[in-house]
């Protein structure tokens, strides 16, 4: 599994993933960060990747709208500021469950249309 985390994330979280050997970026390093929603959606199906986004409601819509159409996805991965703050004290925190994570879905394809709660 790669991913791409919305702008509203740290870059920090994207290098320490990367320094333990997963395909993650940061919509900042690639530019995506100024992309409206179904734009970045868009650019992660076609970079593989699945998006971890705080905007829950935006991107519930687009995954079912891309889904009534016959479209896919790549995944998307959400955090609430209750359960997930976003802070720099939580990096560490972002960093071991998004380890888990894409440890236990490693296929580049292993979680197309798939939404998950952190």
């Amino acid at each position: 599994m790669r991913l791409a985390l919305d702008h509203h994330y740290s870059p920090v979280i994207a290098q320490q993933l990367r320094a333990r050997g997963h395909d993650v970026v940061a919509a900042v390093e690639l530019g995506w960060h100024t992309l409206d929603d179904e734009t970045l959606l868009r650019c992660c199906q076609d970079d593989r990747r699945a998006l971890l986004t705080n905007n829950v409601a935006d991107f519930a819509v687009l995954a079912r709208s891309r889904s009534e159409a016959g479209l896919d996805h790549h995944g998307l991965v959400f955090t609430s500021d209750s359960a997930w703050p976003r802070a720099r004290s939580t990096i560490g925190r972002f960093v071991e469950a998004l380890d888990r994570l894409l440890a236990a879905h490693a296929g580049d394809d292993a979680f197309v249309d798939q939404v998950h709660w952190l």
